[in-house]
């Protein structure tokens, strides 16, 4: 054995313990313990058969993802599963927590599988720009056939024990004791072997095959991983086991050294340290049950499902009726369509419910342990709403804003108790987006702002720690994007070039179709608050304000950066914004040139990295990677590009600082370098 695996005696019952905290991953000094401890087992005729089962609360929940990106130390995990199904005793797979990757591959190397309740089950490796490599895409099929595997793979979709019990990737659900009953599974094969290689995949309408492929391929943006897997999926229905062993991993070998999937490893673990944050030291965050909503429109409403969903109590206030009955309506519309659509059982759709208070009793604003502000983005009507909460809420009570760009000490300026205010800026819809922004005020104190970070956590919110500064990280730097783009329209793009040169690059959608589905409204109003403080001699287009003067606030009036005429089916380009482009071009005396692609694409990027540079220097963001996290989950970049983080350090500090300077000459005055050293630094 190894530090990482042992093996203990349970009469004749080998239990093989892997024990590589926190999340016993498949590391390589655990892949020599168990090739060590399945020896013993061949080798010793006082054993019958052996368990396998992970230390602590978990299974094996992945594979070690800092080898991916260099050779493989053996034993590599097909030799494991191997030695597994040629020794001739049987081997019980024990899982709890989590089994996914390379820990489920190991998992269905075993003979059976037994699971406590709360396991789950999956193959996340598509998600991480890879296959299975250790059999997953050959084993996974003879269980659940080719279709339902093909929607398993390439969805990286994570498996609840009660349904891998139906599906048939478990064979039985602990009662009690998890290694008791895994050892008594043991006993009961009495020797025999159950390899699931050996299984026929079962048969399937062409038909359905066919379903799951363009289902996976539309749902993965057709990427290289997605197209491979299911490939290999589908491989099973005619060509051997070992075969297409051989292929999985001649696959996944190539794909896991792509640039794609170091692009996603990188996501991952940027995600991953986005919930580390030492600058809060030791601090415990406060027992939060109860939590109270202000504002009942389209994002209190959100706001309330979203903590309704994770199983709090929640307060939805009010100050006007027909808003909070319009807000409560919105929630039982939701509640009511997850259920019909059998996304949600009825049960639990009126128990969610039933946790929902609506009132417009300021009074009850005592009982909230959080209190969530969801109301105008105004800074005045903030400060009033918070006066009142101060005026009520129970000391101690953590006072939170979901303002998206306001000042956040000025907000709690307003309040006797500064320390118990922080802002939490949900993105919209709020019950939906995973990014959650945790903005740190001059004076709140670091159990509030853990609070926070464990409200996030509990949403299922990726949450990200934030300086208090103007659009705090997510809207500063989409600003800067915007900015760039609306000075390449005023050069001589038109915005549908933009917005299809960046959707080709992947964005989910382009920074003029997004602002006309937001309101370009809401921009100007950021602008006009800024105009006092705006730099004279800065560079400024004027065209989305000429827009917004003449009606054109986007999709909500019917036209802004294009038309939207009834019946139309989406964005149509509209000749009077190239008027209006053009007037504005004019009296400017800007001569239009034209504009390639790759230029609009790499200038984005290039403003993007710049401001995340005066992110970190000015201490608004705490690592560079949280830059990523952010416009990967809260702007739809693309993930398979790692971030322009990502991005900026590929391209490295020489040839960055020459794009910088070209930059700078095409924005001219009013552009301000950002200092790229500690961007390029991986340990930021």
């Amino acid at each position: 054995m190894t530090p990482r695996v042992h093996l203990e005696r349970d009469g004749e019952i080998a239990v093989i313990m892997i024990d590589n905290p926190p999340i016993n991953a498949g590391s390589a000094a655990v892949r020599q313990g168990l090739m060590a401890a399945i020896e013993t087992l061949r080798s010793d005729d006082t054993l019958e058969g052996a368990v396998l089962i992970g230390a602590g609360n978990t299974f094996i929940a992945g594979s070690d993802l800092r080898e991916f990106g260099q050779p493989l130390t053996e034993p590599q995990l097909p030799s494991v599963i191997v030695a597994i199904e040629a020794c001739g005793k049987p081997v019980v797979a024990a899982l709890q927590g989590a089994a996914l990757g390379g820990g489920f591959e190991l998992a269905l190397g075993c003979d059976a599988r037994v699971a406590a309740p709360g396991t789950v089950v999956g193959l996340p490796e598509v998600t991480l720009g890879i296959i299975p490599g250790a059999g997953g895409t050959q084993r996974l099929p003879r269980i659940v056939g080719i279709p339902r595997a093909i929607r398993m793979i390439c969805s990286g979709e994570r498996v609840p024990a009660a349904a891998a019990l139906e599906a048939g990737l478990v064979d039985q659900i602990a009662a009690g004791d998890l290694r008791s009953a895994a050892v008594a599974h043991a006993r009961q094969l009495k020797g025999k072997k159950q390899r699931v290689r050996e299984r026929v995949v079962p048969s399937a309408q062409s038909a359905e095959v066919d379903e799951a492929t363009s289902a996976a391929l539309k749902a993965g943006k057709r990427r290289p991983a997605v197209q491979a897997a299911i490939d290999a999926i589908k491989a099973t229905a005619h060509v051997g086991f070992d075969d297409g062993l051989a292929d999985e991993r001649a696959v996944f070998q190539r794909l896991r050294i792509s640039r794609e999937a170091f692009a996603l490893r990188h996501q991952f673990f940027a995600e991953r340290d986005s919930a580390k944050h030492p600058s809060l030291g030791e601090a415990t965050p406060r027992a939060v049950e109860h939590v109270a909503v202000i504002g009942a429109g389209t994002m209190g409403s959100g706001i309330a499902i979203a903590v309704l969903d994770a199983g709090y109590r929640v307060l939805l206030l009010e100050q006007d009726a027909a808003a909070l009955e319009r807000g409560a309506q919105r929630i039982h519309a939701h509640y009511a369509t997850r259920v019909q659509g059998g996304k949600l059982g009825a049960s639990a759709g009126a128990t969610c419910e039933a946790r929902l208070k609506t009132s417009l009793d300021w009074a009850e604003l005592a009982q909230a342990d959080l209190v969530i502000e969801a109301v105008f983005e105004e800074l005045g009507v903030k400060q009033q709403v918070f006066q009142r909460i101060d005026a009520v809420a129970r000391p101690g009570a953590v006072l939170a804003s979901n303002t998206s760009y306001l000042d956040l000490d000025a907000i709690a300026a307003a309040t006797s108790r500064p320390q118990d205010v922080i802002g939490l800026h949900f993105f919209s819809p709020a019950n939906v987006m995973k990014l959650m922004e945790v903005v740190r005020g001059q004076a709140s104190a670091p159990d509030a702002l853990a609070t926070g970070l464990a409200l996030g956590k509990r949403l299922k919110k990726l949450p990200v720690l934030t300086g208090n500064a103007f659009g705090f990280i997510g809207n500063r730097l989409y600003a800067a994007y915007r900015r760039q783009c609306e000075f390449m329209v005023e050069e001589g793009a038109w915005p549908e070039q933009v917005d299809a040169a960046l959707q080709a690059f992947g964005f989910a959608m382009g920074p003029f179709a997004v602002a006309d589905l937001s309101g370009l409204d809401i921009a100007w109003r950021m602008r006009q608050a800024q105009a006092a403080t705006r730099d004279p001699q800065a560079r400024y287009v004027h065209i989305p304000d000429r827009l917004c003067e003449a009606g054109r606030l986007g999709r909500k009036t019917g036209a802004g950066y294009y038309g939207y005429p009834e019946g139309s089916k989406g964005p149509q380009v509209d000749e009077a914004v190239h008027e209006l482009i053009a007037f504005c071009r004019a009296e400017k005396g800007v001569v239009p040139r034209s504009l390639s692609d790759d230029e609009i694409v790499r200038r984005v990027l290039l403003a993007i990295v710049n401001e995340a540079a005066l992110l970190l220097a000015e201490g608004v963001a705490e690592r560079a990677t949280d830059v990523d996290v952010v416009l990967v989950n809260g702007y739809g970049f693309p993930r398979w590009e790692g971030g322009p983080v990502f991005w900026a350090r590929e391209r490295g500090a020489a040839a960055l600082q020459d794009d910088m300077l070209w930059l700078a000459g095409l924005c001219g005055p009013g552009f301000v370098a950002g200092d790229l050293h500690h961007l390029l630094t991986t340990e930021n």
